[in-house]
């Protein structure tokens, strides 16, 4: 049996915005799919973030990985079944990337970026929760706790006092 021939393809993977708050998670999905189809990542970074023109899945936004890889055409039947398996891609379209040569793939690479947009991200976060917490400790320090002085009340009469609140 022949050896197949290996081709470059482009990969665009969607998800919900809500991986915005853990794009990592996200990026290592979409690794793993294509690690399992056993392709070469030529490219890899988050594409855009973006209103979709209908909804997808009740998602009216959402983030786009734009992938760049190469590997043999049974695989690309592989990747589509595990996107449409998962419960986290909401789309995924595989090209043939014959346009373009392997050197504009590589220049597309944005791990780099988007290494740096996790880990802003995640201080970002950080010092939101840390915010958060900061005020009510301050609002505990200040509370303070008033008692009611109790209402006594002298008479010369042998009346009973009735208290009303």
């Amino acid at each position: 049996m022949p050896e197949q021939q290996k081709n470059y393809y482009e990969g665009l993977f969607l998800f919900p915005q809500s991986v915005t708050a853990n794009l990592q998670a996200a990026s290592d999905h979409v690794k793993e799919i294509l690690q399992r189809a056993e392709v070469s990542l030529i490219s890899f970074k988050k594409w855009d973030e973006r209103r979709l023109a209908y909804e997808v899945k009740g998602n009216r936004r959402g983030v786009f990985f734009l992938v760049y890889f190469e590997a043999h055409g049974s695989a690309i039947a592989k990747i589509d079944r595990d996107c449409n398996l998962s419960e986290q891609v909401l789309r995924a379209m595989i090209t043939r990337a014959d346009n373009m040569s392997l050197e504009q793939m590589q220049a597309a690479d944005g791990q780099e970026q988007l290494a740096v947009e996790i880990k802003l991200r995640a201080t970002e976060e950080a010092e939101a929760a840390e915010k958060a917490e900061k005020p009510k400790e301050e609002i505990k320090e200040t509370v303070k706790v008033v008692q009611k002085p109790e209402i006594v009340v002298e008479t010369t009469e042998d009346v009973p006092v009735t208290k009303e609140s």
